[in-house]
């Protein structure tokens, strides 16, 4: 019975320990960057295996790279994925061996789905 104490702990510890790095390890970013005449948010992270599915945002799509991978998506479509003034974007990994998934939140960057006002004056007071 005092065998099992340790043992028990030991395979929690291993358990837990196999899972946390693998969200450390995705670690994905996002970053604007010109697409020729456009702008695309450009999206990066790590998968443990390249054949690990990526979604942004619930929709697949097709990334570059192996375990570093990327991903330029046009404005337009970052748009059309996110709920309007989204903050951030939820990225997820589909282990097709297990179907496993796993998903991090990234932040966007500052303003790039907030909306846009129209000022029909301003006035600049000083004191």
């Amino acid at each position: 019975m005092r065998l099992l104490a340790p043992s028990l702990f030991l395979g929690t510890a291993l358990a837990v320990g196999h899972v946390t790095p693998a969200l450390a390890e995705m670690d994905p970013r996002a970053r604007l960057v010109r697409c020729g005449e456009e702008s695309c948010l450009r999206i990066s992270g790590f998968r443990e295996d390249p054949a690990f599915t990526v979604s942004v945002n619930g929709r697949k799509f097709t990334v570059e790279g192996k375990n570093s991978w990327r991903v330029r998506l046009p404005v337009d479509t970052v748009r059309e994925i996110s709920s309007p003034q989204a903050r951030t974007i939820e990225i997820s990994l589909r282990n097709p061996h297990t179907n496993t998934e796993t998903s991090a939140s990234t932040p966007l960057p500052i303003g790039l789905l907030g909306g846009i006002t129209t000022l029909t004056s301003l006035e600049v007071t000083g004191s």
